[in-house]
């Protein structure tokens, strides 16, 4: 009867193991859908925008504006800019991106400029208490900074 308890106690104790094998991989998954879960509960919600073009100039068609699309994020009391410039006609003469934002300091202007592409990472760090309330993109394209500009896009 000792050999009879022994196996049965064997078996017994070999499937619970099997079981919690079994069920480990989705406790894991179960886990790590949490993490990633509060992880993007965390992060900021994207505002997005655009994109912007230049106007038509020198014939070019649709396809050949130079644009600019990104997006906004609020993140400890500041408000952040991303985007891109994109020239894509490739005929030398730059394409610029104009920022123009307000604040209680009054209104304020930027702009860049590229031959190809642009990228802009965690632009402004503007903050409500010193009264920003607005901020505005426009593309332009040509010999200089003024050429074949498109209308001032609301971005925020």
């Amino acid at each position: 009867m000792s050999k009879l308890r022994t196996v049965l106690a064997g078996t017994a104790l070999a499937g619970s193991l099997a079981a919690g094998l079994a069920a480990a991989p989705a406790a894991m998954a179960s886990t790590a859908d949490t993490a990633t879960a509060a992880q993007q509960a965390q992060a900021p919600k994207k505002h997005f925008f655009g994109p912007y073009y230049s106007k038509f100039g020198g014939g070019e068609s649709f396809g050949k504006r130079s644009y600019f699309k990104g997006y906004w994020y609020k993140d400890s009391g500041r408000y952040w800019f991303f985007g891109d410039l994109f020239d894509r006609d490739r005929d030398r003469e730059y394409s610029y991106v104009w920022f123009r934002w307000h604040d209680k300091f009054g209104t304020h202007t930027k702009y860049y400029k590229t031959f190809g592409h642009r990228h802009f990472d965690k632009f402004g760090g503007f903050k409500k208490s010193n009264g920003f309330d607005d901020f505005k993109i426009r593309v332009c394209e040509g010999d200089n900074r003024f050429d074949d500009c498109g209308n001032w896009g609301d971005a925020f």
